[in-house]
């Protein structure tokens, strides 16, 4: 069921996500299909498995998909980016913050192969459009030991586990000068954002289970920036990229998503990146029993092309974004599962 899901998705991607914006004075080349092959990488990859993957994804593109380090872990280990495209408007996603939650990551390397492979007029008229930096498994420490914290034995004070290491979601604080910040992971995240200043940016980490006001399952959640030092304008245009993701995530993954109850502390990402003045956003998948985590991924894949085809054909900022508001309220969690905040 879920692998025809899948096919029914690709399909709809092609036809409907990606057809040329109403009102558009200039419309793109036609559509193609946007797709990538499922067993590009495992579900909870190492961070060996996700270099030998972006390496495969640089080569079938011919260079379309460049490779790059942001930086190193406290262990070393590469903090791998991966860019396609080389329009004005500038995108940047973080997958796997938290090293327990992988789901984005095999969907990023997806999102890559898409496109960066195939090379039709549709997928040259995007590149020339927008960039896409993904910052692929930004806590490759932690993904190893399938723990929610980078690897810092050291570590101590608020938003640690003392001796374990950081959270890196709680350390990208925009008033907290970089060099002084004490994590490795979240510096070179900072300081890419820095170099660069992309207009979006897209976090995606993963969540227990819960129902949605209906009753039904919740497969993902999502929110915007809710910190009361991020300026009208930048709250305005995440609740924008929320409604892009909502709605294909919802009439093309067929997800059940709802609003995310995030705090407003300014080290998180979501909000700290809101604060700088992008239109930021969080996505959690949903952490599912086994035999839905192609659904999962397939559901962080749309997510994705949903977001970057909505900045290069500009349909994106033309959404009202009043109607995230209409996104329904995370509902209770499912019995006996314990879930951490992201």
């Amino acid at each position: 069921m879920r692998s025809r899901l899948a096919n029914v998705a690709a399909t709809a991607l092609a036809a409907v996500l990606l057809a040329p914006p109403a009102g558009a004075t200039a419309a793109p080349p036609t559509p193609a299909p946007v797709s990538a092959p499922e067993r590009l990488i495992s579900a909870h990859p190492s961070p060996e498995e996700v270099g030998r993957a972006l390496a495969r994804v640089a080569r079938e593109s011919d260079g379309r998909v460049r490779l790059g380090v942001a930086g190193r872990s406290n262990e070393g280990r590469p903090l791998r980016v991966a860019t396609v495209g080389h329009g004005p408007t500038r995108l940047l996603f973080v997958t796997q913050q938290h090293g327990d939650e992988p789901l984005g990551t095999p969907a990023a390397v997806r999102a890559l192969w898409a496109l960066g492979v195939p090379n039709s007029a549709w997928h040259r008229w995007l590149r020339g459009r927008v960039t896409l930096d993904v910052v692929v498994q930004a806590n490759p420490d932690g993904a190893v030991r399938d723990q929610r914290y980078n690897h810092d034995p050291s570590a101590s004070g608020d938003w640690t586990e003392p001796g374990v290491g950081y959270d890196i979601n709680r350390f990208h604080n925009p008033l907290t000068p970089i060099a002084d910040n004490p994590v490795p992971e979240s510096r070179a995240i900072l300081r890419w954002w820095h170099r660069h200043h992309p207009k979006i940016v897209v976090d995606y980490h993963m969540q227990g289970r819960y129902l949605q006001p209906d009753g039904r399952e919740t497969t993902a959640s999502m929110l915007w920036p809710t910190s009361p030092l991020a300026a009208p304008a930048a709250v305005d245009a995440g609740r924008r990229v929320a409604v892009r993701n909502y709605d294909a995530m919802t009439h093309l993954a067929r997800a059940n998503v709802s609003r995310y109850p995030g705090m407003s502390y300014e080290g998180i990402a979501r909000n700290a990146y809101g604060i700088l003045g992008s239109a930021s956003l969080l996505v959690e998948l949903s952490n599912l029993p086994a035999d839905q985590v192609e659904f999962q991924i397939r559901s962080a894949f749309v997510s994705m092309i949903a977001t970057v085809q909505g900045a290069a054909d500009g349909s994106l900022w033309r959404i009202d974004p009043e109607r995230a508001e209409s996104i329904p309220a995370r509902g209770p969690s499912l019995p006996d599962d314990q879930a951490e905040a992201a």
